[in-house]
This record gives structure tokens, C-alpha cells and sequence, in this order.
């Protein structure tokens, strides 16, 4: 894990669920998955958007033309850890398609414009992700 990631993390639970920099004043959760090949656990911040009782989160990896480590582990792991502000759940993750994802994805890119430059970047279609909490 990186240095940055670590830093939001620790931040995150010490505070939480409040960071600053980057997340401040933004909608964060920590995921924490299970490794596709190596079966370790693995925390990841992200920011989400709400989607009635689900959460939504983003692939996006800043538009890189590969999807990110975390997105592996969910389609071969769908079963989840979610830390939102100080409350920790079990839930399951579902990769979004067909047309819920295209609506799902007009309204996602009107709350964060920047995935829109992210999608601009790669040929590769940026996966959505549902959270349902268990």
C-alpha cells in the first residue's frame, strides 16, 4: 500500500471518518478487500456516492488504462469490509452494467466532473460498484 493511502487511513480512523487534503469535505469509506491471488486483506480509501440504500463507488484509477487491484478483488471476492465515519459493516459488492450503469454513470460523473477526464483517458469503460450493506 502506499505511503498516501496509509497516511488517509490512518487519518480516517483516527479521526472518525474525517480526513483533510484531498477527501476533505468529501463523501470517503475505506473497503477493505480480499486479495484475488494472495487472499490478504487490503484497505483502500475512496470516495462514494449514494445510490438509495447503496453505496457507489468508482474504478477509475485516475483514468489508468488497467482497472484498479481493488476491483479484482471484489469480482473474485465480492464479500467486503466497509468503514464509514466510525461505524465498521460487512456488505457485498456488485459490479454495475447494461443500462442501470449508464444511468448511474451520468449522474456519477455530475457529482464528481473529474471521472469525466478519467474515462477521456483510457479506452477501457470505468467499472461502477454497488455496496449493499448486509
Amino acid at each position: 500500500m502506499s505511503d498516501w493511502n496509509t497516511k488517509i487511513i490512518e487519518e480516517f480512523r483516527a479521526n472518525g471518518g474525517k480526513v483533510g487534503g484531498t477527501y476533505e469535505n468529501r463523501p470517503l469509506l475505506l473497503l477493505t478487500t480480499t486479495g484475488a491471488k494472495s487472499k490478504q486483506q487490503h484497505t483502500t480509501p475512496l470516495a462514494f456516492m449514494k445510490d438509495g440504500d447503496r453505496l457507489i463507488i468508482v474504478a477509475s484509477m485516475l483514468g489508468a488504462p488497467k482497472n484498479p487491484a481493488w476491483y479484482h478483488n471484489i469480482v473474485a471476492h465480492p464479500e467486503v469490509t466497509i468503514e464509514l465515519g466510525s461505524e465498521t459493516f460487512p456488505a457485498t459488492a456488485t459490479v454495475i452494467e447494461g443500462e442501470q450503469r449508464t444511468q448511474l454513470w451520468a449522474r456519477t460523473t455530475e457529482e464528481f466532473p473529474i471521472l469525466a477526464d478519467h474515462q477521456a483517458k483510457t479506452t477501457r469503460q470505468i467499472p461502477l460498484i454497488a455496496i449493499t450493506r448486509h
